[in-house]
């Protein structure tokens, strides 16, 4: 007899884009209320990454909370303005773009120029969210006129040098990342596992800053028949879904080829890729069967998540993985490795799947356990979102099947 459960959320209207850090608990509220907070980054909304997305969430959370929040980063492009991304006070600074991400850019901006903007409007705390040359000349600047900076540890440029055969980078990397945060007050990061980590590479005072789901955006309800149709794919078929950056250091190929092996035992498969990145000509030249959907944000990317059944994860360079938490709101299963936002949040074989980091044949083998498991149960109407217990604290109903 073979058992499958269902996880189903029973949560109406949940919205939990970051939680309190761990150490905020013993402040007396009364002493940080409006504080003037500037954030620092080399990328923001409109741009579609996870840290743009996360740094817009919590600028959304901090002006509801009544605090000022200013910040500083790179001009993107000529149409780029200060106003026109959820801020009230943004300044742009000269960028340079990177070698290799269309469409991403380094800021850059004078120390003294910085601490001319700082006298003459001080702020309380700077939050240092990335680590290139605009973030090492903040702090720079914050150290002068002794303002404390915190600093956010939101990218793993340290793993990413492995995937673009870059290795004997890696110790340079980390020396840098070490001296970066070791100048801040204390850095956060997403979860235990990569605290750990970052106190292994000898940063110190690495503090939880958690992670969460805007459920009312991302949810079963907003599955679409007729995006289904669109896809080529009925309520008998299965739509596999990738959503993120077409790179090398997210292991896209190893989606594609976990895509293969199922289609292998189930030709009722159809993969939907959104997102782009330098990969995207290359894919969609050699996968004509696959569906490139391009970018998509807001309701149309909920929509686009809620219509497919299940989401394909490989990345190995996540410092959290906000898409994770983003399926399983959806009502998808995800298949991912044993780390970040999945290990959090991911029941093996009850509300996804997840394989041994870096195993690549322990993924596509759970690919195929996933498959039979969604051929048995149309698990995409159950919404499996175990992981939002602890965001939510709501109480979850069960249903299983037997055969």
């Amino acid at each position: 007899m073979k058992m499958t459960t269902v996880i189903r959320p029973s949560c109406n209207r949940h919205l939990c884009f970051i939680q309190a850090p761990h150490y905020a608990a013993k402040t007396n509220n009364s002493r940080i209320s409006q504080l003037h907070i500037c954030i620092i980054t080399e990328t923001y909304s409109p741009e579609v990454n996870g840290v743009a997305m996360t740094l817009t969430r919590l600028v959304t959370g901090l002006l509801e909370k009544k605090h000022r929040v200013s910040l500083i980063r790179p001009k993107q492009d000529k149409y780029d303005r200060p106003g026109c991304c959820n801020s009230p006070e943004v300044r742009l600074v000269k960028s340079l773009g990177i070698p290799g991400y269309p469409g991403l850019r380094m800021g850059f901006i004078a120390k003294w120029r910085l601490l001319q903007i700082w006298k003459d409007d001080r702020p309380d705390v700077i939050y240092a969210a990335t680590e290139g040359p605009l973030g090492h000349r903040a702090i720079a600047a914050a150290e002068s006129l002794k303002i404390p900076v915190i600093s956010g540890f939101h990218t793993n440029f340290h793993t990413y040098t492995s995937h673009y055969h870059l290795g004997l980078f890696k110790s340079v990397t980390v020396n840098y990342l070490r001296n970066f945060h070791n100048r801040t007050a204390l850095t956060l990061v997403p979860n235990q596992n990569l605290l750990e980590e970052l106190q292994a590479m000898g940063i110190r005072d690495v503090r939880i800053f958690s992670r969460g789901v805007d459920c009312t955006l991302f949810n079963p309800q907003r599955r679409c028949a007729r995006i289904r149709r669109d896809w080529g794919v009925d309520e008998t078929g299965t739509a596999l879904l990738y959503v993120g950056r077409l790179a090398h250091e997210k292991n896209i190929n190893l989606a594609i080829k976990t895509y293969r092996e199922m289609l292998s035992q189930n030709n009722d498969l159809k993969f939907i890729i959104i997102g782009d990145g330098p990969l995207y000509s290359e894919l969609r030249r050699k996968n004509p069967d696959i569906i490139f959907c391009g970018i998509h944000r807001g309701k149309t990317l909920a929509r686009y998540y809620a219509s497919a059944d299940v989401f394909l994860f490989p990345s190995e360079t996540e410092t959290f993985g906000n898409v994770t938490l983003e399926a399983m709101a959806s009502g998808l299963l995800v298949l991912a490795y044993d780390y970040a936002a999945a290990k959090m949040h991911i029941n093996n074989g009850i509300n996804g799947y997840t394989a041994t980091f870096g195993d690549n044949r322990a993924y596509i083998e759970a690919g195929i356990n996933l498959l039979a498991a969604t051929t048995e149960t149309r698990i995409s109407e159950s919404a499996p979102v175990n992981g939002l217990k602890a965001s939510t604290g709501r109480n979850m109903s069960t249903s299983s099947k037997t055969s």
